[in-house]
């Protein structure tokens, strides 16, 4: 598993959107936008919303235990300075415990481990 640095930590809880991919069995993409958060005991990012257990994200994880999960902003339009970090890495589908990542967020959610992590105009 990959550590993350102090500078992608920081941004990871800066924002509170990205974007989710995973792949089916029929090894077809999806990629959709999710909530999640830094989970600093695990070193993970910790995905979810209300009804996780119910969607395709979810059931290509239980599938396959991979994922890959896009944060990225406009630090400013003039210039123009985006920033992203990339993580991919082994993915659980876990079926309670989400809810102590916040309001909005229901039992069952995803947990990337970061295997790899890619970052622009970050660090």
């Amino acid at each position: 598993m990959t550590a993350f640095t102090d500078s992608q930590i920081a941004y990871l809880r800066s924002q509170r959107l990205g974007r989710i991919a995973t792949a089916g069995a029929d090894h077809k993409p999806h990629v959709v936008p999710t909530s999640y958060r830094y989970n600093p005991d695990s070193g993970t990012v910790d995905c979810g919303g209300m009804h996780v257990s119910t969607t395709k994200k979810f059931r290509d994880v239980r599938a396959t235990g991979w994922a890959a999960i896009v944060v990225d902003d406009l630090a400013s339009t003039d210039p123009w300075t985006p920033r992203m970090l990339e993580v991919r890495g082994k993915a659980e589908a876990l079926d309670s415990g989400g809810d102590h990542l916040g309001p909005g967020f229901g039992g069952a959610f995803i947990r990337i481990h970061p295997d790899k992590v890619k970052t622009y105009g970050i660090d």
